[in-house]
């Protein structure tokens, strides 16, 4: 059996250019894999992390079983073409969807393919509708335009909750019968530090570190532990640290908030992208990891968690309440609740535990349920 699996490149680093990477490695274990990356994504400038494009930000690699194209660019049918070229003996090709940006190649590899080898499409959903795209008018319509299309010419699909199932079923009126519930992977690929060598390169001299690490954006929900971090006993906050590490996209408020705190001092925000090389650092050091988020498919964060071992607190919202259901270590909170949210924070600093992530989630695993899928629609043909 041989793949494709289209996604992004190390170009525009994100939690799916990671997937891709993972899903590539543990597949190339059962079967040949060929991973279709985009080289030019769209034009630099419109990527909200433009900085960084093209900036090796990651020691994580392909490994050597898997053949890799880094070719697409959104302005050039021709890279189109030749990816479709060297797709064109695979027995299934993986669409990785999380943005429409790249739509419009999505749906011409569709296209070509229908009209010459017609090998089966699979859509792997890491979004189900991106709140980005979704609050500015001319993008959400162009989005749900050219993902009709894109989804139309698909024949199987891929969420990794149930709870992206029912939405996608719902709001794209997919049969069941075509969706596949596969987990996320975690994110085992940090080296684990000494707790004392980490808070020093950090220069945290506090006993108990709170972390809130990644992207922070308003349905991320930064404010409300903040608000949280304020409403604790005053000898917590005495004794710990806040720590919000990651890029700013739109949320300045929760950055305000921070500055303005009355604990402004217990209280760190790291705006930028962390290479690989660091993020071992903030895990390493943390107590504890909050994910407050009003919404969500699923979240990288927490599979670097579980990863390291680290209590969760989380709202149980989108897939997260059934991806981190089966790790001893989560505390599920109510959205929206900086008091919920300080309750289980106040527990994370009594109980001081550490946890194993479970092992359903695994990649080797994860391979295999792919492998599953992938014989059956090759079975069906």
């Amino acid at each position: 059996m041989k793949i494709a699996i289209v996604g992004p490149s190390k170009r525009y680093l994100s939690g799916v250019s990671y997937y891709t990477i993972r899903l590539s490695n543990a597949l190339s274990n059962y079967t040949t894999v060929k991973a279709i990356l985009f080289r030019k994504m769209l034009p630099k400038r419109l990527f909200p992390g433009w900085k960084r494009v093209g900036k090796e930000l990651t020691k994580l690699k392909f490994n050597g079983n898997v053949k890799v194209f880094e070719i697409l660019d959104w302005n050039n049918p021709i890279t189109w073409i030749k990816a479709l070229k060297t797709i064109k003996d695979c027995d299934a090709i993986i669409i990785q969807w999380w943005t429409s940006s790249v739509a419009h190649m999505h749906l011409a590899l569709e296209l070509m393919n229908r009209l010459s080898s017609k090998i089966p499409v699979i859509i792997e959903f890491h979004e189900v509708v991106d709140p980005l795209e979704d609050s500015i008018m001319p993008i959400r319509i162009y989005s749900r335009l050219m993902g009709k299309m894109v989804r139309r010419l698909a024949d199987r699909y891929v969420v990794h909750s149930t709870t992206d199932e029912n939405l996608i079923s719902q709001i794209y009126k997919i049969p069941k019968n075509k969706i596949r519930v596969i987990p996320h992977g975690i994110y085992d690929h940090y080296e684990k530090l000494d707790k004392n060598f980490a808070r020093k390169k950090l220069n945290i001299k506090e006993d108990f570190v709170i972390l809130f690490f990644g992207l922070i954006r308003p349905y991320k929900g930064v404010k409300y532990l903040i608000e949280a971090f304020e409403n604790l006993p005053e000898r917590i906050v005495e004794n710990s640290r806040l720590l919000i590490v990651g890029e700013v996209w739109e949320d300045e408020t929760s950055v305000e908030m921070a500055i303005r705190s009355k604990y402004s001092d217990s209280i760190t925000v790291i705006n930028k992208y962390v290479p690989d090389d660091e993020v071992s650092l903030y895990f390493s050091s943390a107590d504890v990891v909050v994910l407050p988020y009003l919404r969500a498919s699923q979240s990288g964060v927490a599979h670097i968690a579980m990863a390291f071992g680290l209590p969760i607190i989380a709202t149980p919202v989108g897939g997260l309440k059934e991806s981190l259901s089966k790790y001893e270590g989560t505390y599920f909170v109510e959205p929206k609740s900086a008091e919920s949210l300080a309750s289980a924070i106040i527990e994370t600093y009594r109980m001081r535990k550490t946890y194993r992530p479970p092992k359903d989630l695994k990649w080797d695993s994860i391979a295999k349920k792919w492998i599953d899928l992938l014989t059956e629609i090759k079975k069906s043909r």
